[in-house]
């Protein structure tokens, strides 16, 4: 396996004007031996943005959901993002694109495709990847970073127990460390997502739990309602139980915590490969 960590600002024009630009990093997961040979076709990947409020950055949502995609034949990578108080919106979003930049611009190199790279998102984290499928386009994003126009476009994105809306049924504290407590109104408006759901966002897998007391189920409900609006395919999946932060739902993931083991809820995983699978048109 290669694995190695980048900064993924160093040695840009940004970095120099930025003083948190160092911050960000990007981890690869990428898988070695006759799976790189030039006898197997090239592979699909999938970008993962832990949750954690844009506070922090979980690693429990982290290197065991990389070890998953990753055993399951998909190249995987991790972006730490940069979070509040010393970053608000747009930067985790420039920070997300501009890891799938650097995706897209090394796939000959790490021998994978360039056009079957998922985004996958836990919580905050399932903020910025459902973010980065609505805004992909924005000519503003594009040139606050001198971006090639698309390179920063998801094929797939993979949304579990998802922040999406400021509305209601919003994370507060999510928004409040994103935004700031006094950004203008219209700028949360616009970060509630079910609003910006468009046309040449991807298809899309989701998956909640309707116990969930923190991000409340309707945040998936509302996403996936726009999607279908939209004409955009969707999978979705609401499990009755587990508590918000389940992530693999496992021992590994619950580091101690009975209340975030559910062997039902874990599920998820083998519904989302078997998903991810006929979107990239995977062989088993």
């Amino acid at each position: 396996m290669q694995n190695q960590m980048i900064k993924i600002w160093d040695g840009t024009d940004y970095a120099q004007d930025h003083s948190n630009a160092s911050q960000p990093t990007l981890t690869t997961y990428l898988l070695d031996g006759i799976a790189r040979s030039n006898f197997r076709p090239k592979r699909a990947s999938v970008l993962i943005c832990p949750g954690g409020a844009y506070q922090f950055v979980s690693d429990r949502e982290a290197e065991p959901v990389a070890m998953r995609f990753l055993a399951a034949g998909f190249d995987a990578f991790i972006l730490r993002y940069r979070v509040a108080p010393s970053a608000r919106h747009p930067e985790p979003l420039l920070d997300l694109s501009r890891a799938m930049w650097l995706i897209r611009e090394n796939a000959a190199k790490w021998n994978l495709d360039p056009d079957r790279i998922a985004v996958c998102g836990f919580s905050a984290g399932g903020h910025l990847a459902a973010s980065l499928g609505v805004f992909w386009g924005s000519p503003e994003l594009q040139a606050a970073i001198g971006m090639p126009k698309g390179i920063n476009k998801p094929d797939a994105l993979i949304l579990g127990y998802p922040v999406i809306t400021s509305g209601e049924h919003a994370h507060r504290g999510s928004f409040v460390n994103l935004l700031g407590e006094h950004a203008p109104e219209e700028l949360w408006n616009k970060m509630s997502l079910e609003f910006q759901v468009n046309k040449s966002t991807p298809p899309s897998f989701l998956w909640h739990t309707f116990s969930d007391q923190a991000v409340p189920v309707e945040n998936s409900l509302c996403f996936a309602r726009a999607l279908n609006q939209q004409g955009i395919p969707f999978e979705l999946h609401v499990f009755p139980e587990g508590p918000h932060g389940l992530s693999l739902c496992d021992k590994e993931t619950a580091v101690g915590n009975p209340s975030l083991i559910n062997d039902h809820t874990a599920r998820w995983m083998p519904l989302c490969l078997e998903w991810l699978g006929k979107q990239f048109h995977e062989i088993g």
